[in-house]
């Protein structure tokens, strides 16, 4: 293990040229500055992850790198927003040079494909913790929000669900599955896809949205509540993974509806947006599968295949 001191650590791993001209003042003084496009407003988010609590300890670094910045890509992506810069706060048991630049490797392979540009952050020794925070751009009046729910509008979801929660499940030696089947949720759970793109084709069509890190009824609980909502989702609508089809049918029905690390984006639309949502999902190559419906009736409600309808509880991974 070779130890490096923390300006060696910055600039061996984490000062890397960018193209980005809208970088004013990049990592090296006590702060960045940046321009940002007029007639748009600065969107922000930060998300912590924490060993042993945000992912195993034996997770390998460059996939808590990726991993790290994955997830705050998807908070963009869920406000609409055009992701570009981000800072790094770091904190580490002991400064190992060898897991610094795995980790640093997989920061960037997430982060490089949205041309978002590292401008600052800090080092420090501590508990294995990892702070990103992100920051881009939204057109003035075009950002996503949670509060814009309708009666009467479509609920879609992208991609599957409950992958990662399996993933989490095999990790923690709680679940077995074919030896493919594993290795596909593993790996949903280490390496999410940040649904960028889609977020920025919504701009103009969703009515809300959100992305589903802490678990579908527990994330579109937060829209129903900020719209003064209820909804009604059908049960075997939800989309499940081939290898989610593994699975028993009722525990795959609880990871598909309460497990998180998912990352994909839980939206709402008018009825008369569907065929514009279907060019959308074919034109960026991504699944769109539409739920259930808004309701005036506060409170979530599932509807299973006999068409029985029973209360659901929102669930989720709760920080406390």
């Amino acid at each position: 293990m070779e130890a490096v001191s923390e300006f060696a650590l910055i600039a061996r791993y984490f000062q890397r040229a960018t193209t980005r001209a809208d970088i004013v003042l990049g990592i090296g003084d006590d702060a960045a500055i940046v321009a940002v496009p007029a007639q748009q407003h600065l969107a922000v988010a930060i998300d912590t992850l924490v060993a042993g609590v945000h992912f195993p300890l034996d997770t390998p670094p460059a996939d808590i790198g990726y991993k790290a910045v994955a997830v705050n890509l998807s908070d963009m992506a869920a406000m609409g927003a055009q992701p570009c810069w981000m800072t790094l706060a770091l904190t580490l048991p002991q400064a190992d040079a060898e897991w610094v630049q795995a980790f640093a490797e997989g920061l960037f392979a997430a982060a490089q494909p949205y041309d978002v540009a590292l401008i600052g952050g800090d080092t420090t020794r501590g508990p294995l913790t990892i702070s990103i925070q992100i920051a881009g751009w939204v057109p003035h009046g075009g950002a996503l929000r949670r509060d814009g729910a309708q009666a009467g509008d479509d609920i879609y979801v992208s991609g599957t669900l409950g992958d990662a929660g399996v993933g989490l499940a095999i990790a923690q030696r709680k679940c077995s599955l074919p030896a493919a089947d594993s290795e596909f949720c593993v790996q949903r759970l280490r390496r999410p896809t940040a649904r960028v793109e889609l977020g920025l084709a919504l701009r103009g069509v969703a009515t809300s949205a959100i992305d589903i890190s802490d678990g579908l009824s527990a994330d579109l609980g937060h829209i129903l509540s900020a719209s003064r909502a209820g909804a009604c989702i059908i049960l075997d609508a939800l989309p499940l993974s081939r290898a989610m089809r593994n699975v028993s049918p009722a525990e795959g029905l609880q990871y598909a509806l309460h497990s998180g690390d998912d990352y994909e984006l839980c939206f709402t639309a008018a009825p008369a947006h569907a065929s514009a949502l279907a060019r959308i999902a074919h034109g960026i190559g991504v699944a769109i599968t539409p739920i259930g419906h808004i309701e005036s009736a506060p409170g979530l409600r599932g509807r299973a295949a006999s068409g029985q309808i029973t209360r659901l509880v929102p669930q989720g991974y709760e920080h406390f």
